[in-house]
C-alpha cells in the first residue's frame, strides 16, 4: 500500500473557506477503498503559512503528493510543488484539475518539480497511478490521460482517457478527511436566500457532469466531454478543446441515499448543487431526471417542514434539507421550478451575463434579452430566488450594451454588481485572445495566471473598445444602475479617445477547435476504480 498526501491549495483568499474539493475528496476516497493510507493537507480551510506545510511533508515518507485545483490557485499550488519536492525528494508529485489540464505543456514547463500530471476526468486514471506506484513499477507510456517527461526529459501528453459513462460506480467523496465541523460547517450562511443565511449545516454536492452549452467564456477541461489531444504546429501533442458535450448524470437513487447519509452522519441543514447546469441534465433526460429527485427527496423525508405545510420559512421548525443550484433562462419550465421549490429548493444562480441582444446572440449562451428578463419572473412566482450573474467587458461591449443591461435591471428591480469578462485557460475566449494577453503581461503568459482571480478584478482584458480604467468606471455605474453618469461617460469618451478600437482577437487559434468533437465514452466496471483487492 501507498502512503497518499493530498494537498487541497487555497483559492479565493478574499474569503472564508466555504466549500469542499469535491473531486480531490472522491480521489481520496478511492486511494482509501483501495487500501493505501491516507492523508489531506486543507491548506484552504486551514489558511496557515507554508511552514506548516513544510512540516506536513517532512511528517512521513510519501510515496506519492497530490496537488490540484483551480488556475486561480496556481500561485499557491506552484510554491507547494517546489516545497515537494525540496523536502519529500523521492515523492512522486502528481497533480491534476483545472489548472493543470487547461494548459499542460506549459503548466510542466513552468513547474519542473512535478513528475507526473493527469488530465481530463481523474477517477479511473488516479486508479492505474496508485495501481504503478504501489508495484514500484516505472513508465508511463501505455497509461491514458497522464503527462510526464521522458529520459531525454522531454514532455509527453498521452491520449485523453474517455469519460465514464455509468457515473454511479463512483464512490462518493471522503467528507470525513476534512474539517467540516472546525471551518466548513462555521461558514455555511450565505446572502442568496433567508433559508441559506440561516443555514448552519451546509455541504456541497454533485450530480451531473456536462452542460449542453457553448458559452464563450466556459471552461469544462475534458469533464464533459470537450477535450481531446491533437498534434499542435509544433507536431507535439497537446490538448484541445471543443463543442463537444458528453451530458452524464448520477441516478436519483444515488443522489438521495448520499443526501440522507449526510442528514443521518452529519446532520446538514442544507445540500448546493455544484453542477455546472441543472437544467440541461433536466432537458436530456426528458424532463425527468430532476422531477424524479424532488420526489423521491419528499419520499424520503428530505423535505423542509415548511414546504411541507406551505408556512414561511421561520414559522415552524425545519427538519428537512434545503438545497440549491444552477438552472438557465431558456431552460427552466415553471412545472419543473414548481416541484423544486416543494422539495426544498432556495435559490438557483442564473447565468444571465448581459441583456444586450447582440451580445447574447455572440456568446453562445442559447438565450435572448427577452428570455432572460423573464427568466426572473418565472423562477420569482415559484417562490426559488433566481440569484443573477452579469459581467460586462465583453468583446463586444458599448455604451449601448452597458444601457441595455442597466434599464432591464432598473426594469426588473435587481441588483447586481458585474463581474468582469475574463479569459480562463480552456475557454474559447482564452485562445481567442491568447496573444493579447500575453502582450498586455509584458510577454509573460505565467504572470497572467498567477494574476487570475474569480473575474471580480481586472486581469487582461478583451473588450474591443474599453480600457481597464474603463471598465472599472462602467463596473460602478453598472452596480449603482446609473443611466446618467452612464450618459456623461459616454460623452467624454466620445471626445476624448481616439481609437475606438483597444484590441482584436487573434487570427490564428491554437488549442480549441469550435466544431462537435468529443472525449470518447467509456463503460468502466467498479473494479477498474476500487480494486477488488480491497
Amino acid at each position: 500500500m501507498a502512503k497518499v498526501l493530498f494537498i487541497n491549495p487555497i483559492v479565493r483568499e478574499e474569503d472564508v473557506p466555504r466549500h469542499i474539493p469535491y473531486g480531490m475528496a472522491i480521489l481520496a476516497e478511492i486511494a482509501r477503498k483501495n487500501g493505501h493510507l491516507v492523508q489531506v493537507y486543507d491548506a484552504n480551510a486551514w489558511r496557515r503559512s507554508f511552514d506548516v506545510l513544510t512540516q506536513i511533508y517532512q511528517a512521513d515518507n510519501w510515496d506519492l503528493i497530490c496537488i490540484g485545483g483551480l488556475t486561480t490557485s496556481y500561485g499557491y499550488i506552484k510554491r507547494a510543488c517546489q516545497l515537494a519536492k525540496s523536502n519529500s525528494p523521492s515523492s512522486v508529485v502528481l497533480v491534476g484539475g483545472g489548472f493543470f489540464t487547461s494548459m499542460p505543456r506549459e503548466i510542466m514547463e513552468w513547474v519542473p518539480e512535478i513528475d507526473l500530471g493527469i488530465i481530463g476526468e481523474a477517477y479511473v486514471t488516479f486508479q492505474k497511478v496508485l495501481e504503478k506506484i504501489d508495484s514500484k513499477k516505472s513508465g508511463w507510456s501505455e497509461t491514458l490521460g497522464v503527462v510526464f517527461r521522458n529520459n531525454s526529459n522531454e514532455i509527453i501528453i498521452n491520449k485523453e482517457r474517455p469519460n465514464i459513462s455509468n457515473l454511479d460506480i463512483i464512490p462518493w467523496p471522503a467528507w470525513d478527511l476534512f474539517p467540516l465541523e472546525e471551518v466548513y460547517f462555521k461558514n455555511s450562511s450565505s446572502l442568496f436566500s433567508e433559508e441559506a443565511y440561516e443555514s448552519k449545516r451546509r455541504i456541497d454536492i454533485n450530480g451531473s457532469y456536462g452542460c449542453s452549452l457553448i458559452c464563450k467564456f466556459c471552461w469544462h477541461l475534458g469533464t464533459t466531454g470537450d477535450m481531446v489531444v491533437r498534434p499542435n504546429s509544433d507536431g507535439q501533442d497537446d490538448v484541445v478543446f471543443t463543442y463537444g458535450r458528453n451530458i452524464r448524470y448520477h441516478s436519483p437513487d444515488y443522489i438521495i441515499e448520499m443526501v440522507l447519509y449526510l442528514k443521518n452522519e452529519y446532520d446538514i441543514d442544507h445540500a448546493n448543487f455544484l453542477d455546472e447546469n441543472l437544467m440541461t441534465m433536466d432537458v436530456s433526460s426528458r424532463r425527468t431526471w430532476l422531477e424524479e429527485i424532488c420526489e423521491k427527496w419528499i419520499e424520503n423525508g428530505l423535505q423542509p417542514d415548511c414546504r411541507k405545510h406551505n408556512v414561511p420559512f421561520n414559522a415552524i421548525k425545519n427538519n428537512g434539507v434545503f438545497w440549491s443550484g444552477t438552472s438557465h433562462a431558456t431552460l427552466h419550465t415553471p412545472e419543473i421550478l414548481d416541484k423544486m421549490y416543494k422539495a426544498g429548493c432556495t435559490h438557483l444562480v442564473y447565468g444571465l451575463e448581459s441583456f444586450d441582444p447582440e451580445i447574447l446572440k455572440n456568446l453562445g449562451k442559447g438565450t435572448t434579452r427577452k428570455r432572460n428578463e423573464e427568466s426572473i419572473a418565472t423562477c420569482l412566482n415559484s417562490g426559488i430566488k433566481p440569484i443573477p450573474n452579469i459581467i460586462i467587458g465583453f468583446p463586444e461591449e458599448s455604451f449601448d450594451s452597458i444601457r441595455n443591461t442597466i434599464n432591464s435591471l432598473i426594469n426588473l428591480g435587481i441588483h447586481a454588481k458585474p463581474h468582469f469578462a475574463t479569459a480562463y485557460p480552456g475557454s474559447e475566449w482564452f485562445y481567442d485572445y491568447k496573444q493579447s494577453i500575453i502582450e498586455q503581461y509584458d510577454s509573460d503568459l505565467e504572470k497572467y495566471i498567477l494574476d487570475l482571480g474569480d473575474a471580480t478584478k481586472i486581469t487582461a482584458t478583451i473588450s474591443h473598445r474599453f480600457s481597464p480604467m474603463d471598465l472599472i468606471g462602467l463596473q460602478e455605474i453598472v452596480a449603482r444602475k446609473d443611466l446618467r453618469l452612464l450618459d456623461l461617460s459616454e460623452k467624454n469618451w466620445i471626445e476624448t479617445r481616439k481609437s475606438e478600437q483597444y484590441l482584436s482577437p487573434s487570427t490564428q487559434v491554437e488549442n480549441f477547435i469550435g466544431k462537435n468533437i468529443k472525449t470518447p465514452m467509456g463503460t468502466v466496471k467498479v473494479d477498474e476504480i476500487i480494486s477488488n483487492r480491497h
